[in-house]
């Protein structure tokens, strides 16, 4: 379960645009809209940013008070964390759409058989992979500790958010093969 002190890496900041302190922002989340004009995220433990201005389109971004090329450039590859409840404030789901870290954590079930628990998700494009722990029954008759499933529906067939559970087909045969 996550709590309120957990954070959410969701970019990278990236180098200097310009000579007025703008930066490229490499975004690492699915929800763009969150990167505007006066929301504040976090570099580190006692360090926040407040967003300037930012350009949707070019992925650019000036933050309060770096002004010049050399303040922006103590930013460059520093990541930009924000909190779960910021998440979900800032980034409005549609009917059926979920966050990330919603799946984080749930049992992976095919045909009543608890394959594992989602560990974490990777985006390899063209498709985002569930990073699966295998359940300790698996492990101890050999098989792989972790294994990847594509969050494709050839294999994921529902996700219940309240139950914390992805039922899926096809995917033992991947954890056998892995």
């Amino acid at each position: 379960m996550k709590s309120k002190n957990d954070l959410l890496k969701i970019a990278q900041i990236g180098k200097t645009i310009g000579v007025r302190g703008e930066l490229k922002l490499h975004i690492k989340s699915d929800f763009p809209e969150q990167f505007k004009k006066g929301n504040i995220f976090i570099i580190s433990k006692d360090k926040t940013l407040k967003i300037e201005k930012f350009n949707p389109k070019r992925f650019v971004v000036k933050f309060e008070g770096y002004d010049t090329i050399e303040d922006a450039s103590s930013l460059i590859n520093k990541f930009l964390y924000t909190t779960y409840e910021d998440t979900q404030k800032n980034c409005s789901l549609k009917k059926d759409e979920f966050f990330w870290f919603d799946l984080i954590d749930s049992k992976v079930i095919e045909n009543d058989n608890i394959l594992g628990i989602v560990e974490n998700i990777e985006r390899f494009e063209p498709n985002d992979f569930l990073i699966i722990k295998s359940d300790k029954k698996f492990i101890d008759e050999g098989y792989s500790k972790t294994f990847l499933i594509p969050y494709i529906e050839r294999y994921v067939i529902e996700f219940d958010k309240d139950k914390k559970i992805v039922y899926t087909r096809d995917t033992f045969e991947i954890l056998k093969n892995s």
